[in-house]
């Protein structure tokens, strides 16, 4: 898809609004444009409840599939407010705690155990749901709400109408914890398989809760039917449960491990050994009885850790952001974040067994100085977690696509910051750690603990060329040194010194029947001596060069402003296009006559340019046919444009600062030459 000027001008407004703390919980997106207090407060002065003209209560809202306005399981819905379905309906009532939430019909289990692991951090569920909303003082039918999202935070306004039916919607909602748990909170989210769960999980575990992470777990189905089947230890199946705690108590003469569980049923509780009336309880002391027995049948309950490890098949753990624990009692990760995008043609270069074009996939380096504080775990070394995130690509469900298979791998980085580094590093060097497995999931990430130094984190989709944006982030211990690896955006290109005395009377003789009674070129004319030229060649391919193309090229040279080429001019003119050439056969490796579009970024290096990613990208999408493939034509067309550009830019910069400021007027001259 080719990028419009419009769309790289909103991008650049985006960076600079991020730039300025925009999209932080402190200064949040307003969803659609809508301000919470401005809805609000109109809705009181007109004396009219709140309705949402982006989010209507009418079918087409409730999804597009097992619930689109076409599907039985949404017949009979109607909308109703609170206040239609009680007399006093409360907002929440005495402050929010894990047992309130309860699981109805639905199939949400997934959001209500990350919602009650929510409740345990009542300084993370502010953030969450902003408070004084009530169904009392100031009600107008509007409450707000603030999720994360891709690296930024979102207010959104929202009514209050519901959705009754007479229908069970059982199965209809489908979704992941560690989804329900980053939404929340912008943590990242790290899912460990019980069945190959490592040494030290258990103090993950306790480390992760110290922090104040969101846990969750749950039990494999092996068919549809096991869908939410209750064993015979009480424990249901496909089931997502909140972990609220780890402890040890001494029991036997050993330290055991326990884990607490919540059931979002509230009822429904493990009846096997720890459970709440279990004799085990009266085998350890009565001040370990005190700290964590809970009698009451509220759908918590502990279980030994051994028990944990063979009842249930993962735990998830949300680990939160730095900005969300102020509380000093938590201990905190340091958080690095970077926004990149796959594109095809260009930066989108598929994992490692696409060593051709690996290498052209974003680059990011991180620094890690500081070994852990407490080696006791077992690993000695750096602990971090990666996370790569695509984004929006639900959005493209209805266009028949849906996630791309993602993944990053981790090499131990020797170079220059300021270069991004090329196939044969990655050909010399193998990698020093990857993700689990690349999969088609809206996130990957993993725990990784390596010794202090310098490391490469590329992430990617599986297979080349598919276009994506994502969002890397690294979540570490200490406090690490994270940056995007680009080339600098510079030019090299050398000027061609000419004098009239250099040019020879073969190309003086040339250039008069040429030029004609003016003895000067227009682009006219050098539109019609470049084709016959190339027409005659039979190692490149082109349809011959645009009007366009001819145009940059005497804008380059046209030094008093005639719009058209002199002698000295077009010799100059000339020697480029031969070196052009030349350069053109060389990169063409595979003698196709044409470059693609890998050929068409070491072509420009070589031509003298050094550009970062994005600008890559904008040579693709403006320069390549829908093959990736540049003809010769577009080859010129390019260089030509981008030394016109760095000569522009050059010659307005008067104090080398690299900043130049412009009138609308001006740049509209700049942009159009």
């Amino acid at each position: 898809m080719q990028k419009t000027m419009s769309g790289i001008a909103s991008k650049l407004q985006h960076d600079r609004a991020k730039a300025q703390g925009i999209g932080s919980n402190a200064h949040s997106v307003k969803y659609l444009g809508q301000d919470y207090e401005t809805l609000r407060q109109r809705c009181l002065e007109c004396g009219q409840l709140f309705q949402d003209d982006n989010f209507e209560a009418r079918p087409p809202s409730l999804g597009f599939k097992d619930l689109g306005p076409n599907s039985y399981k949404v017949r009979g819905v109607t909308w109703k407010r609170p206040t239609e379905l009680c007399s006093n309906p409360q907002f929440i009532h005495g402050g929010a705690s894990r047992t309130d939430i309860c699981q109805g019909a639905l199939g949400d289990c997934w959001l209500l155990a990350a919602i009650a692991s929510l409740t345990l951090n009542k300084e993370v569920l502010a953030r969450v749901v902003p408070p004084g909303q009530s169904f009392e003082e100031g009600y107008a039918g509007i409450f707000h709400f603030q999720f994360w999202q891709f690296g930024e935070v979102l207010e959104r306004p929202a009514g209050e109408g519901l959705r009754q039916t007479e229908r069970v919607l059982r199965g209809a909602v489908r979704g992941s914890t560690t989804e329900g748990f980053e939404d929340f909170t912008g943590g990242i989210a790290e899912v460990h398989e019980l069945r190959k769960a490592g040494p030290h999980l258990f103090k993950i575990i306790q480390k992760a809760l110290h922090r104040g992470s969101l846990l969750g777990c749950s039990i494999d189905i092996t068919s549809s039917a096991d869908s939410e089947a209750i064993t015979s230890r009480k424990l249901v199946k496909g089931h997502a449960y909140s972990l609220t705690g780890a402890e040890q108590v001494e029991y036997g003469g050993e330290m055991l491990k326990l884990i607490r569980i919540r059931n979002p049923w509230g009822q429904v509780e493990w009846t096997g050994a720890w459970s709440d009336g279990s004799m085990e309880w009266r085998r350890i002391s009565d001040e370990d009885r005190d700290r964590l027995r809970n009698r009451s049948e509220d759908g918590e309950f502990w279980m030994s850790f051994s028990d944990f490890l063979r009842q249930y098949s993962r735990v998830e753990i949300c680990n939160l952001t730095p900005d969300a624990l102020t509380d000093d009692e938590y201990q905190k990760w340091a958080l690095s974040k970077f926004e990149g995008n796959w594109r095809r043609g260009s930066t989108a270069g598929g994992c490692r067994n696409y060593p051709n074009t690996f290498w052209t996939n974003p680059q990011f380096v991180i620094r890690l100085d500081e070994e852990d504080d407490d080696p006791d775990d077992g690993e000695e070394g750096c602990t971090f977690l990666v996370g790569v995130i695509q984004k929006n690509r639900r959005r493209m469900r209805k266009m028949g696509e849906d996630m791309h298979t993602i993944g990053f791998a981790i090499y131990e980085f020797q170079g220059q910051r300021s270069v991004h580094l090329n196939r044969s590093y990655f050909l010399r060097h193998g990698s020093k750690a990857r993700s689990e497995s690349f999969i088609n999931l809206r996130e990957v990430c993993s725990r990784f603990c390596l010794p202090p130094g310098e490391y490469l984190i590329l992430p990617s989709t599986f297979e080349p060329n598919k276009n994506g944006d994502f969002c890397v982030r690294v979540f570490s211990e200490k406090q690490a040194d994270f940056q995007e690896l680009d080339d600098p955006v510079e030019s090299h290109v050398e000027k061609i010194e000419i004098t009239e005395d250099d040019v020879d009377d073969r190309f003086r003789n040339l250039f008069g029947q040429l030029a004609g009674q003016d003895c000067e070129i227009s682009a006219f004319e050098l539109r019609r001596i470049l084709n016959k030229v190339v027409t005659k060649r039979k190692d490149i391919k082109t349809s011959g060069f645009s009007l366009a193309t001819c145009r940059n090229m005497v804008n380059l040279l046209d030094e008093d402003g005639s719009g058209k080429l002199g002698l000295v001019e077009f010799k100059i003119l000339w020697t480029k296009i031969e070196r052009f050439l030349d350069l053109y056969r060389e990169k063409d490796i595979d003698d196709s006559g044409h470059m693609t579009s890998l050929e068409m970024r070491m072509a420009v290096e070589d031509a003298g340019f050094s550009l970062n990613n994005s600008l890559h990208q904008i040579v693709v999408a403006r320069y390549s046919d829908p093959d990736l493939t540049i003809d010769f034509d577009n080859f010129v067309g390019c260089l030509v444009r981008l030394e016109t550009m760095f000569n522009s830019f050059k010659t307005l910069d008067k104090d080398g600062s690299g900043e130049v400021e412009l009138t609308l007027v001006e740049w509209l001259n700049v942009s159009l030459l």
